[in-house]
């Protein structure tokens, strides 16, 4: 694929690739962008200056590949939006009856409870969801989506706002329609559904300090990779000075999310900290983890600390304290990202605020 410089009205546009957008003038002002082409395995191996038998190999990932070549191969693809057809010549529609959904996990139980609600309603209409898990990294979703959208799904779902701009260039070159779930403060690349996290964060800083809290931690995990967990906290401590209470201290634990974790972390942030009375978790697998450990310790909860958690999964209401928390509707969320996905074609992109409600639990 061969890069070209435009020049629109004495204005220059560089590193445009060829054929990918087709300009027209209209009475000679009108500019019209049509659907960018779809990058092929020779675009990929002449901007690489190797064989398409290479770049076969590469993404085959053949074995006995150099780190060079493959490293060649693979900043070509990206930088053109490559993605395999895996499908070429097979449907005469060139999709399939297949929607392609990335999450981040399913050891958290809020991602399974969210594709239970995808599912729910393609199942209804003759399709099918084939998931990838990205591990909250950047590159491994890139990749994941890479591999998804050869088999020509006919729409994709992700999880978050944030992913590499080669991810948007890869949906683009397919014209499928894409939801994004879970967060709604952003740009969206198309339609998205979800919570704000910002509101969510606010409403948790207001709830705790109208209880009477005033040394407020936080305990979040996955070295805080998910960028809706951080703009969560961020938002969280801003509110909290606002109000002249600003956060104690946090710990944001290197490993993924679980109740273990939640327990260690709450140990150590009270060790640094001993003058708190209430912790803010990123999620409630932390905030049981946390309240658990309380427990263990002889620490009365919500006299001597509180424990706020972050999703209101179920089992924070059978605990022997009702977990107090912010309460998201990931089923729900499931259900009208596939419902966005499926009227997106006359309806256009939508973006779609579910809401969230404080959970005024026995741990606060």
């Amino acid at each position: 694929m061969q890069l070209t410089t435009l020049s629109i009205n004495n204005d220059s546009v560089v590193n445009c690739p060829r054929m990918i957008y087709n300009l027209s003038m209209t009475n000679g002002s009108n500019l019209r962008f049509h659907k960018p082409a779809r990058a092929t395995l020779k675009d990929v191996a002449n901007l690489a200056g190797v064989s398409e038998i290479s770049v076969s190999r590469v993404m085959r990932d053949a074995p006995n590949i150099s780190a060079s070549l493959r490293e060649k191969v693979m900043t070509a693809a990206n930088a053109l939006s490559y993605t395999p057809n895996r499908l070429a010549g097979a449907l005469k529609s060139q999709t399939s009856n297949q929607v392609a959904v990335v999450l981040p996990s399913m050891s958290n139980i809020v991602f399974s409870s969210v594709l239970d609600g995808i599912e729910s309603v393609l199942s209804k209409h003759g399709l099918h969801a084939v998931l990838g898990v990205s591990e909250y990294d950047s590159q491994r979703e890139l990749e994941v989506v890479r591999e998804l959208l050869a088999w020509s799904p006919m729409g994709i779902i992700l999880t978050g706002l944030h992913q590499d701009p080669a991810v948007a260039g890869m949906i683009g070159q397919l014209d499928i329609p894409v939801v994004q779930i879970m967060d709604i403060d952003g740009s969206p690349i198309g339609s998205a559904v979800g919570i704000s996290q910002n509101e969510a964060a606010s409403a948790a800083a207001d709830y705790l300090y109208a209880k009477g809290y005033r040394n407020i931690g936080y305990v979040g995990a996955w070295r805080e990779k998910p960028d809706r967990s951080r703009a969560r906290r961020l938002t969280f401590e801003k509110r909290l000075a606002a109000l002249g209470s600003p956060l104690i201290g946090s710990y944001i634990s290197d490993d993924r999310s679980s109740a273990s974790v939640g327990s260690s972390a709450t140990a150590k942030l009270i060790e640094m900290h001993p003058e708190l009375d209430c912790i803010f978790y990123a999620n409630d697998d932390l905030a049981l983890g946390g309240l658990f450990y309380a427990m263990r310790s002889g620490i009365d909860v919500p006299t001597e600390l509180g424990v706020m958690g972050f999703n209101g999964i179920d089992i924070g209401k059978a605990t022997p304290l009702l977990l107090s928390g912010v309460e998201t509707p990931r089923y729900e969320m499931g259900q009208e990202a596939a419902r966005l996905l499926l009227s997106s074609k006359f309806e256009g992109p939508q973006v779609k605020d579910l809401s969230f409600k404080i959970i005024d639990g026995e741990t606060t």
